[in-house]
């Protein structure tokens, strides 16, 4: 199994500052989801531009530190704030994250994302459990000894379970991935549709595939924080990612501790 050599250098100064070999659970929140951060206990915050080899986060929404602790007695090692293609990073080191929860051996990865709505059916504040990905455009490199296959079928099933379990209502779908920065025009988004596509994004799909490929047991859940282009006319803006976040953040929180508990 290949990794990056930045990856031991990175968890080596992550142990020195104090984290374990082993952490039990790690998430990757998505555009305007940092408040889960909240719900860890007796945390260690360490923003990334302290740690060697990161890359920084440019985007609105993302706070740009790695939030380590406790919750319902696991370790938890949450990113608060991710790395897009389309911020000039390749997309080698846009699944850094995954990487580094592979090389601390954790049990389960959680990555969420704010999504726009591609499904007539989905309403803003839904969440969504990715079954699927639709790719456009993405291409990893690095060497890969073995075949693997991504199959998410199987877990978005206990996921649902889970959900429904501490009572929270979740969609599922298929998530089309777009490399960005910029939204879709109506035309792209009826051809999405076409595709089979649920909700659309800009994140996620490089990170399970690098799951996927590694073999990190990770599943997906997408916030759908706006209808995409043409589903209404609305105009388009990042401030309805943070009101959609705001309303659901209770929702997802005790979704996420659900599955880390239960996963």
């Amino acid at each position: 199994m290949y990794l990056p050599d930045y990856i031991a250098n990175i968890k080596a100064f992550l142990i020195e500052k104090g984290l374990p070999d082993h952490i039990d659970s790690s998430v990757i929140l998505g555009s305007g989801l940092g408040d889960f951060g909240n719900e860890i206990e007796h945390t260690l915050t360490i923003p990334y531009s302290t740690i060697p080899d990161f890359p920084q986060s440019t985007v609105e929404g993302h706070s740009g530190s790695l939030i380590f602790g406790l919750i319902e007695g696991n370790t938890v090692l949450a990113f608060s704030g991710r790395f897009h293609f389309y911020e000039g990073h390749p997309f080698e080191r846009t699944v850094l994250p995954v990487q580094l929860a592979k090389a601390f051996t954790v049990n389960k990865l959680i990555i969420s994302n704010a999504a726009g709505g591609i499904n007539l059916d989905f309403r803003v504040g839904d969440l969504m459990v990715i079954e699927d990905i639709i790719r456009k455009n993405m291409m990893l490199s690095g060497p890969a000894p073995e075949p693997w296959k991504l199959d998410l079928y199987p877990i978005a099933d206990r996921v649902q379970e889970i959900a429904a379990s501490v009572g929270v209502e979740t969609k599922r779908g298929a998530y089309l991935y777009v490399k960005g920065p910029n939204y879709e025009t109506k035309a792209e988004i009826h051809t999405f549709r076409k595709l089979g596509g649920d909700a659309v994004g800009m994140s996620t799909a490089p990170e399970l595939m690098e799951a996927a490929r590694i073999g990190v047991k990770a599943t997906a859940i997408s916030l759908i924080t706006n209808a995409a282009a043409g589903v209404t006319d609305q105009k388009l803006d990042h401030a309805e990612v943070k009101e959609a976040a705001e309303m659901k953040k209770n929702e997802f929180a005790k979704l996420v501790k659900g599955l880390i508990e239960e996963l």
